[in-house]
């Protein structure tokens, strides 16, 4: 099937005076994880919400696994999971309840519940806690408990809004790999996060949005490209060094401030960081015979992106 997972088309939402979501045009492809950033108010909870058949636009289309949303809401909630910014365990139960109780509401056969939850268990490193209430998990075997039981009636299509959200860094990148391992087997993911390092790493491709509508979609290396900044840094060990390099590289090198008093001088050099603009820059100091102690290569990020591109600086997914 090669329509895309997700298609919304002139997605129009109000709530009073205020306009959340204004001709809100998206496209994602099927096995891709596409994020969702913008402040507050920008509009993603609302798509989210509407595209999870919580919410009725006020005009537009969309469909969602190929159903469509006004047609068959049915079908776009049998096709979808949702994990949400808090999670949705019972403390009650143990983990392993906990799956075969959404097995229950997924209406499948005891079997059929009991043989998913124990796939589950077992996919997520969470065999050894099957039997423990879920109150006496960890933030990470909580979350990933949370996403087993998203994962229970193998959606097409998976909401994560903030998946990551008091993990520490490994507990992120486990669930990092959980997300790359379910897109390489076909599952798409529209994922909203504050972390915009976790967009840069899973999405294929970023939508930004800004008072409702789309700011700016591409990849995060296509997104990171249209803002400039990108520079190299050198550091030197003297002042007459400084004075070589000067002399070198003209009025392309700018001195950056001293961050102490006895700090070694650092030269900003505007350039793009490929190999070969590398190449010609380090060519030119051999050249005049500069000694250099050390070389960074500084390039625009996404909190770059969001800044140039909204005027904030930073994304929230609220």
């Amino acid at each position: 099937m090669n329509d895309p997972a997700i298609r919304t088309t002139g997605l129009r939402k109000r709530f009073g005076d205020h306009t959340v979501l204004d001709g809100l045009d998206l496209t994602v492809e099927r096995g891709t994880v596409h994020a969702l950033l913008g402040q507050n108010g920008a509009g993603k909870t609302t798509t989210v919400k509407i595209l999870s058949t919580l919410l009725r636009p006020d005009s537009g289309r969309a469909t969602v696994a190929g159903r469509d949303l006004a047609d068959d809401p049915a079908g776009v909630r049998a096709a979808i999971g949702v994990t949400g910014q808090f999670s949705a365990v019972d403390n009650l139960l143990t983990a392993e309840e906990n799956l075969r109780l959404m097995a229950d509401l997924r209406h499948l056969t005891r079997p059929e519940g009991r043989r998913r939850a124990s796939e589950l268990l077992e996919r997520l490193d969470l065999t050894a806690s099957a039997r423990k209430p879920a109150s006496t998990l960890s933030g990470g075997q909580r979350r990933r408990l949370d996403l087993a039981m998203t994962l229970v009636g193998a959606p097409e299509v998976i909401f994560l809004d903030e998946p990551t959200t008091g993990l520490d860094p490994s507990g992120r990148r486990e669930v990092w790999r959980i997300v790359r391992e379910l897109v390489a087997e076909g599952t798409t993911v529209l994922l909203t996060t504050q972390h915009l390092e976790e967009a840069d790493q899973l999405a294929h491709r970023v939508a930004l949005l800004h008072d409702g509508s789309l700011a700016a979609e591409g990849t995060p290396e296509q997104l990171k490209r249209r803002v400039p900044g990108a520079h190299v840094r050198l550091r030197l060990p003297d002042r007459a060094a400084l004075a070589a390099a000067t002399r070198a590289l003209g009025p392309a090198a700018l001195l950056e401030e001293p961050q102490a008093a006895q700090a070694e001088p650092v030269l900003r050099v505007a350039g793009d960081g490929t190999p070969q603009s590398l190449r010609a820059l380090l060519d030119r100091l051999d050249e005049h015979a500069v000694d250099v102690t050390e070389l960074s290569v500084r390039t625009p990020d996404l909190d770059d992106v969001f800044l140039a591109l909204t005027g904030h600086g930073k994304a929230s997914t609220r």
